[in-house]
């Protein structure tokens, strides 16, 4: 696979991949072309050959700031993109709860949106203690669509999700570890790839057969769960995306005045 992509890097080392955001001027912000190029590399990956193990990393201060108030502007006017950028999301999720090989998420950043539900949808998840985990969807008018209500119940319990999902409340990367959401907690932001790397050749290291077959059958149930919870989440998104209440919330923000929903 080459490593021709605009917002990410890709480099193979043996049988261990990294795919790196490297957006870090807009806070590796996702928009259509960035899920597009990071869907192309997981949907390859799909059919492993010598590679055995997966690295996501980012640049910057910041994992992913998920989308952004441009990019959410854009789709509402835009039927078009805004059926692309749907499918690019179901895509990424479907991606990662199908990808054969182990994904370790280096999290050296806060992570917030499509970010954290792609951070979430990992089998080993590595963070540094300062980081911070949201996803905000509510606070813009929009439904946690893009993953939200799939990987959050499964990863931190169904309540701790509803607490933070319904209020858009981020979660401190401390608080994740001692719920069992974070695999690895480290103190430094600059520890996490280093270590993530170090799981990554572990598992690279083991019969990749039961490796894959053990992780297929742990993500069965999540297979099976974005096939119907997460399509339904995202449809949902859909209408909320049409909303006056979405459109209000970004008024708001851009003017820097409280907003007033009207429920429509």
């Amino acid at each position: 696979m080459t490593g021709d992509f605009r917002n990410i890097r890709y480099v193979e080392d043996g049988p261990v991949a990294t795919l790196t955001f490297d957006r870090p001027d807009i806070l590796n912000s996702m928009d259509e072309v960035m899920t597009g190029e990071i869907v192309s590399v997981i949907e390859r990956l799909r059919r492993p050959g010598a590679i055995r193990a997966l690295v996501i990393a980012s640049t910057g201060r910041c994992f992913s700031a998920g989308g952004n108030f441009d990019e959410i502007q854009r789709l509402i006017e835009d039927y078009d993109a805004r059926m692309d950028a749907y499918d690019n999301g179901r895509r990424v999720i479907h991606g990662m709860a199908e990808i054969a090989m182990p994904v370790i998420v280096a999290l050296q950043g806060d992570v917030y949106g499509l970010g954290t539900s792609l951070a979430l949808s990992a089998d080993i998840l590595v963070a540094s203690k300062n980081v911070r985990i949201g996803d905000p969807h509510v606070k813009v008018g929009l439904v946690a669509g893009d993953g939200g209500t799939l990987v959050w119940p499964a990863a931190f319990g169904l309540l701790k999700a509803k607490r933070h999902l319904l209020t858009g409340d981020p979660i401190g990367a401390e608080e994740a570890h001692r719920l069992g959401a974070v695999s690895e907690l480290v103190d430094e932001p600059e520890q996490v790839l280093p270590l993530a790397q170090e799981l990554a050749r572990k598992v690279a290291a083991l019969p990749p057969l039961a490796v894959q077959y053990t992780k297929r059958a742990l993500n069965h149930s999540m297979q099976r769960a974005a096939l119907d919870h997460f399509e339904f989440a995202m449809a949902l998104e859909q209408y909320a995306m049409t909303s006056a209440d979405l459109k209000e919330a970004l008024a708001a923000l851009k003017e820097k005045r409280k907003p007033s929903f009207s429920n429509r």
